[in-house]
């Protein structure tokens, strides 16, 4: 019993620290603090989709760690949440990859699995790189 207590400790603090920002500017800001960049996942409480990316893709330790590593999670509800208007938010699930000004980077529309969602993640780096250059 103490074993399984001690996992779920673990497990819990894990996941916690994995925190996801719901402010738009908060996330810049941070962002702009930690040199990272931003994930903005756009997401309705209604969409089908939007929960099984949740519940699928990001809930895989290696691409959470991945996206932990070199960005700030948003995670903004299209209908509660601000959003600057020069983001489109429909179709859902929609993800922005932005520089920590602001700057789209690139982004996609729609549910991905752990491979296709890190093939973008990929993409998102080299144009990331070429930028920066």
């Amino acid at each position: 019993m103490k074993y399984i207590f001690v996992v779920f400790l673990l497990a819990t603090t894990l996941f916690s620290s994995n925190s996801w920002q719901t402010n738009y500017h908060t996330a810049l800001k941070i962002a702009q603090d930690k040199n990272k960049r931003v994930y903005m996942l756009i997401v309705s409480d209604d969409c089908r989709w939007c929960k099984k990316f949740e519940r699928t893709t990001l809930k895989d330790r290696k691409t959470l760690e991945r996206l932990n590593e070199k960005y700030i999670l948003l995670h903004v509800i299209r209908d509660k949440n601000y959003i600057p208007s020069r983001f489109k938010t429909a179709p859902i699930p929609r993800h922005y990859f932005l520089t920590s000004k602001g700057k789209e980077l690139f982004s996609v529309v729609g549910y991905r699995d752990v491979k296709i969602f890190n093939s973008f993640l990929d993409n998102v780096d080299e144009r990331y790189e070429r930028i920066a250059k």
